[in-house]
């Protein structure tokens, strides 16, 4: 076991970053940066595991978050490598080909997947509180967490699944997803993405300090409304899709669920 937090959250740290590392060599030869989305979910299933088996704290609540982190994060870590060999994703081949105008495209990829790593540990930090809570049994808040998870982790997997399928139909090929989820919101997937770590942030509360965890959603709601989800695929169907994905925009919310508008053009 491990007795302070900090050291405990440096260890997912270092874990993170020598994913990240062998995953940057494998990008170095294959000129395919695709696989760095599963190695970011793959490396918070890692600290999940780590926490769960070196935290002090009782076993019900590292199990807990050991099985919920684990099971959305192996998910998403599938989702992606189902995606491995069929092409760079459309957002890493934009940004090695600006990195290589500059002169220096693996410098760049370097840093980018080693802050991949950071970011991953700094999320993670909910977790390590929670393999800290010495209490027995779970509280409420924990249970309300948990329900939480429940909820949000299943929808997330829904809309991804319909994405896929709409994705799959050559006919669609242009065209913008509007059923389902996606009725309701441009991004419901990163909407119940987000909900699965207010979850963690709910369980940790339960812990001493649980309320720095409170900062794990805060900050993954800045990253994916600003940094790597609603701006560059907003941006992206846009370029692809035109004046279908602009009247997308005005007629249905960009991120919270809600009852599609009339478009008036």
């Amino acid at each position: 076991m491990i007795e302070q937090r900090w050291q405990l959250w440096l260890l997912g740290w270092a874990a993170a970053a020598l994913l990240l590392g062998a995953l940057f060599l494998i990008q170095r030869r294959s000129r395919d940066a695709t696989a760095v989305d599963a190695g970011w979910a793959g490396s918070l299933v890692l600290i999940a595991g780590l926490v769960a088996i070196l935290g002090p704290g009782e076993l019900e609540h590292r199990l807990l978050i050991l099985a919920l982190a684990g099971l959305e994060n192996l998910r998403v870590a599938s989702l992606v490598r189902g995606r491995l060999g069929k092409g760079e994703d459309t957002r890493y081949q934009e940004l090695r080909r600006r990195w290589r105008e500059r002169g220096r495209e693996q410098l760049t990829f370097a840093i980018f997947y080693e802050a991949q790593a950071l970011v991953a540990a700094a999320l993670t930090i909910p977790f390590v509180l929670i393999a800290f809570n010495r209490e027995d049994g779970l509280a409420p808040i924990e249970w309300a967490g948990a329900a939480l998870w429940l909820v949000a982790a299943p929808l997330e997997a829904l809309a991804d699944r319909q994405l896929k399928r709409f994705k799959a139909d050559s006919a669609n090929r242009g065209r913008t997803m509007r059923y389902g989820l996606w009725r309701y919101s441009r991004h419901p997937n990163y909407f119940f993405q987000w909900l699965t770590w207010v979850a963690y942030a709910l369980i940790a509360l339960a812990a001493p300090w649980g309320w720095i965890g409170l900062a794990a959603p805060a900050f993954i709601l800045y990253l994916i409304l600003f940094v790597t989800g609603v701006k560059p695929a907003e941006e992206q169907a846009l370029k692809s899709r035109g004046d279908d994905f602009r009247r997308y925009q005005r007629e249905t919310s960009v991120f919270i669920p809600w009852f599609p508008r009339s478009s008036t053009v």
